[in-house]
């Protein structure tokens, strides 16, 4: 039991994600957090930021453009499957009881941000964690055309994918120093990726609070 637990950790760690596993098991942590409900807790953004911060100091040992390439490949296949489990499953998904895996609440916080953002919500969600675990496959319970579907989602891998990859690519381009730094870099992403979700927990809080 405790190396179950001790191997679930190291899954939320991009670090030793890399480390152990490499360019396959980052490709495959992306997929499953883009599209199975059960990976929202996987370390995306910061992971991608890695991924190329580590590919300029030569320890990933894949071209960038490989790299880049294959991880919008992976963000692509993720949305699908979740669109997909969504398109399936439907409204039972909402009655769907909690568990260590599966929260209500996740779905109705992507509803929310569907409501609000329409499609784009498909690519803006790429960079909130949670919402983008959940967002095809609220696309997908709603029904989505999959022509539209499919035109959100390819771009919302590409900017997703080359705008965390790429940035962290020409950062340890420009400063190599910065991998001597990589537990208060993944901190500062951590941080920022978090405070747009604790916002919006609030303020649904504050609105059901009203509306009682």
């Amino acid at each position: 039991m405790e190396n179950f637990w001790e191997y679930l950790q190291n899954l939320t760690d991009a670090q030793s994600i890399l480390s152990s596993g490499g360019f396959y098991l980052l490709l495959i942590v992306v997929y499953a957090e883009t599209g199975l409900f059960f990976g929202f807790f996987l370390p995306g953004d910061y992971l991608l930021f890695l991924a190329g911060l580590l590919s300029a100091a030569g320890i990933i040992h894949v071209p960038i453009y490989t790299l880049v390439l294959s991880l919008i490949a992976a963000g692509i296949l993720g949305n699908y499957t979740g669109y997909w489990f969504g398109y399936r499953t439907g409204p039972v998904l909402f009655s769907k009881n909690d568990s260590f895996f599966f929260k209500k609440r996740y779905i109705a916080v992507a509803e929310e941000f569907y409501a609000k953002y329409g499609g784009m919500a498909l690519i803006l969600g790429r960079f909130f964690p949670i919402v983008r675990t959940f967002a095809p496959i609220f696309a997908g319970v709603v029904k989505v055309d999959l022509k539209k579907f499919t035109i959100y989602n390819i771009i919302g891998s590409v900017a997703w994918v080359t705008t965390l990859t790429l940035t962290g690519y020409f950062l340890g381009r420009r400063f190599p120093e910065l991998k001597d730094y990589l537990e208060y870099i993944v901190l500062g992403l951590i941080i920022i990726t978090t405070i747009p979700l604790i916002f919006a927990f609030v303020r649904r809080r504050i609105a059901k609070s009203k509306e009682q």
